[in-house]
């Protein structure tokens, strides 16, 4: 055999809301570092320019679609397999209050929270990476990969105006710890990556203004280190994450 069929195949990431912000950041990021990606949003558009920005580095394949849905998240499962089969998964994916009834607030307060947006919001951020990651668990388990869900400090700080999301990344931030807990062979990360320069971020306080956070990219490197350090399951600050990871060597 020549070197060429030693080579290990390049790793496989599936990363959703991977359009833009934090999503497309991280995508960029691995594609650079030898990832083949999968990855989705809800904007078919966007997803479009991000898979031709990602393709001129990487093998990736982009299906758009809502991570709600039963048959989407199934697809994304089987082209993760399609590529060798998932090492990691990132569930980045999130909305700030669901559908957003029309003339509904950003950030409603919970008294006048409709259900229908609220059960989205839960559904968008807690319930379906959860069903995501019960489809990939198979892939990871093959090749002791990581989950990485991406958490808010509004899940442990209660932001008035905040609570439907808060409450939802809460959720995941326990479901995250359970998951670490039962797949012990696993690495199973939250991360609250801190406020960024995002659309969502501005989407909550429209009119505010943002320009002094730090783009989704200053934040890429700190979640890369706990890829390549393969620091221990738990909750993490993006923030103190670096001194964290190096601490934790």
């Amino acid at each position: 055999m020549n070197a060429a069929q030693h080579t290990a195949p390049a790793p496989v990431a599936v990363v959703t809301g991977a359009s833009r912000g934090l999503g497309l950041a991280l995508a960029r990021a691995l594609a650079a570092d030898g990832w083949q990606l999968v990855i989705t949003a809800r904007g078919a558009a966007e997803l479009a320019a991000a898979e031709a920005d990602l393709a001129a580095v990487t093998e990736v394949v982009a299906l758009s679609g809502s991570i709600v849905d039963d048959d989407h998240r199934a697809h994304l499962a089987e082209a993760a397999d399609g590529l060798g089969g998932a090492s990691l998964l990132v569930n980045n994916a999130g909305t700030l209050n669901g559908a957003a009834t029309p003339g509904a607030e950003p950030l409603p307060r919970l008294a006048d929270f409709p259900l229908p947006d609220l059960l989205e919001t839960f559904e968008v951020n807690a319930l379906a990476p959860i069903a995501l990651t019960q489809l990939v668990l198979p892939q990871l388990r093959a090749r002791v990969g990581a989950v990485l869900n991406i958490s808010s400090d509004a899940a442990v700080v209660p932001y008035l105006g905040w609570g439907g999301y808060g409450a939802s990344k809460a959720a995941l931030d326990l479901a995250t710890a359970v998951l670490a807990g039962e797949e012990p062979e696993l690495r199973v990360w939250a991360v609250d990556p801190g406020s960024m320069r995002t659309r969502m971020l501005q989407e909550a306080g429209p009119g505010e203004d943002i320009s002094g956070e730090p783009l989704p990219e200053e934040v890429v490197p700190v979640l890369l280190g706990l890829l390549h350090d393969r620091a221990p399951s738990g909750r993490y600050r993006a923030e103190e994450l670096a001194a964290v990871v190096r601490g934790g060597r």
